[in-house]
């Protein structure tokens, strides 16, 4: 395929990527406060869960439509890398090990999106 091709759709499959992870994390906050489309397994009595589902909830929202993306993904990354540290990481070294995959996938992709923006499919695109 020639180059053009490429360098056309590479921004827009960036767009993509942050609606696709918006969407997918989406449905760990609304499980939570709305057993959406399950409900969650854990206690939402806790106040750490609460904290957690409303940041899945409101950062996969502001994701979603690309507003205040890159500071979105950043506090989702945050919340995934303590997730991972305070569950995961206690059980074992390898995270495929101790289920933690998804908490390092959603981590890693949330901080890629911090640094390479929401792309141009986004109402801060559409801002600046």
């Amino acid at each position: 395929m020639p180059e053009t091709f490429w360098s056309t759709w590479t921004p827009r499959m960036l767009s993509v990527f942050r609606i696709m992870m918006a969407l997918l994390f989406l449905q760990h906050g609304t499980s939570k406060f709305f057993g959406f489309p399950v409900a969650a397994p854990e206690h939402m009595a806790l106040f750490p869960d609460q904290i957690a589902g409303a940041i899945e909830l409101v950062g996969s929202l502001f994701l979603l439509v690309g507003l205040f993306s890159r500071l979105a993904a950043f506090i989702m990354s945050g919340e995934m890398a303590v997730a991972y540290f305070m569950v995961f990481a206690p059980k074992g070294f390898f995270p495929f090990a101790t289920r933690g995959e998804l908490a390092v996938l959603f981590c890693l992709s949330f901080l890629y999106l911090v640094f390479a923006g929401p792309g141009p499919w986004s109402l801060d695109a559409r801002r600046s």
